[in-house]
């Protein structure tokens, strides 16, 4: 099996301030669906605002959405979306002392965290506005206050749209890496020959996990110094870094995961 996962807002998504190659995501269509890839999308995105990124932007439907920043895993099959009830069922397992309410009571007092809105919460998800400027400060307190009380893992990224700093509060055993890999390990599929792509902070993990890693050339500075360090430090790692050229294409976006898929041998040139 070939399965191909990747983020979704600015890595797939030509959302951002870069320039996106016209015809790009009808390509990625065309190529794994006739290629017979298997699509992973893994996004922060919850299953409501996933199913609009694929109406607004005309991309395929997956064959598996880990959404909500790896704390869901969704099939599509038969035109229907079906939770992998496994998948939750070890998550309450790994992390008995996982509650979010508690955690949202424990970082109120906190100055400089917003709770970001319902639609984006969920009972294994608590997440956060942070004023990216003083992250550290804010950061500092937060693990302070935590301090794995409640078997979390905090993740911080920026959205280099907005200039928000967003912070995810997650089980520990439930984030884009770990869903990723009990997906691949359902699928009897070995982790090095998963291709995963990304380009912002919350993407780090997958990156750096043992995965066939690829940022796409609009990912971020501090993403891409991030994979490097890690490359340096472990040289077994893979990671691709994204730069045009494959059929012509910039290697931003869409165009990028097509040219890191290519790279692993994932895609054929037809």
């Amino acid at each position: 099996m070939k399965m191909l996962a990747t983020d979704l807002d600015r890595t797939l998504l030509p959302n951002g301030s870069w320039p996106a190659d016209p015809g790009a995501i009808e390509l990625f269509n065309d190529l794994t669906e006739r290629q017979g890839i298997f699509v992973v999308y893994v996004t922060g995105r919850n299953l409501r605002l996933a199913e609009g990124a694929i109406e607004e932007f005309g991309i395929r439907h997956p064959n598996v959405l880990i959404g909500d920043v790896g704390t869901s895993i969704r099939r599509f099959e038969n035109g229907q979306w079906q939770i992998d009830q496994a998948w939750v069922e070890q998550v309450k397992q790994v992390c008995p002392r996982w509650d979010a309410g508690a955690l949202r009571e424990t970082v109120a007092n906190i100055d400089g965290l917003k709770e970001q809105e319902a639609e984006h919460l969920s009972p294994f998800k608590q997440s956060y506005y942070i004023d990216h400027a003083n992250r550290d400060a804010v950061m500092a307190q937060v693990i302070e206050q935590t301090q794995d009380r409640f078997d979390e893992v905090a993740i911080y990224s920026f959205d280099s749209q907005s200039g928000d700093g967003l912070l995810d509060f997650l089980p520990k055993a439930a984030t884009k890496q770990t869903a990723l890999e009990f997906l691949a390990e359902e699928m009897g599929v070995p982790k090095e020959e998963v291709v995963f792509c990304g380009d912002s902070g919350n993407d780090v993990f997958p990156l750096t996990a043992g995965f066939s890693g690829v940022l796409v050339r609009n990912a971020d500075e501090q993403l891409v110094t991030k994979v490097q360090e890690a490359m340096a430090k472990n040289p077994s790692l893979r990671a691709y870094f994204a730069k045009g050229g494959f059929k012509g294409l910039s290697g931003y976006y869409t165009s990028g995961v097509l040219e890191g898929a290519h790279h692993y041998g994932l895609l054929a040139d037809a």
